[in-house]
């Protein structure tokens, strides 16, 4: 049975947008994106909401990342090669190849999904994570806060109490952070 995890770069306040909606703090040198591949690797389906997947869909041009350092170059393969499934109720449609559109998010679908995949699912987008962590579909959690407080707008976590277990951390010269988590 697959994990469904769910990883965010977040600030040291747990906000993975600042108060203008902003994330460009967040972008990680070529250290941590480099981490972030490799936990990415064994992913063979993202979730995601709408508004992640608008985020996300620029790594599925691959001119998107021409002249661009080899972790942007490897990060883009990873992200086309996986299966995407988007949760909207008002994209038209998701025009990618590997992309379905899902118009309602369906916890018992995603729980047959991780029963019947070989590979790990991530989900992206701290509303449709909340979700799943309501639904008790999440698993593995990882977060990597990056060295600045924002002060808020959209939090990483839900807002409601979730247990976790450390099960390991990992500190980058930049100041970003690993915080490896299993749900409990």
């Amino acid at each position: 049975m697959a994990k469904l995890i769910y990883s965010a770069i977040t600030s040291v306040d747990g906000y993975i947008a600042d108060r203008d909606g902003q994330f460009g703090w967040a972008e990680p040198d070529a250290e941590v994106h480099a981490f972030v591949n490799d936990l990415l690797r064994p992913v063979g389906t993202h979730l995601y909401g709408r508004r992640m997947f608008e985020v996300m869909r620029a790594w599925g041009d691959p001119a998107f990342v021409e002249g661009e350092p080899s972790v942007m170059v490897d990060f883009s393969g990873l992200w086309r090669a996986a299966e995407k499934i988007v949760y909207s109720s008002t994209l038209e449609a998701a025009n990618m190849e590997r992309t379905r559109l899902e118009r309602r998010f369906d916890a018992e679908a995603v729980r047959a999904l991780k029963e019947s995949s070989s590979a790990d699912l991530a989900i992206g987008g701290a509303n449709l994570a909340a979700t799943a962590f309501a639904a008790g579909l999440i698993d593995e959690v990882h977060l990597l806060p990056a060295p600045v407080s924002v002060g808020g707008r959209t939090a990483a976590m839900p807002s409601f109490r979730v247990d976790l277990e450390l099960l390991s951390t990992r500190q980058f010269s930049s100041g970003f952070a690993h915080l490896h988590y299993r749900v409990r």
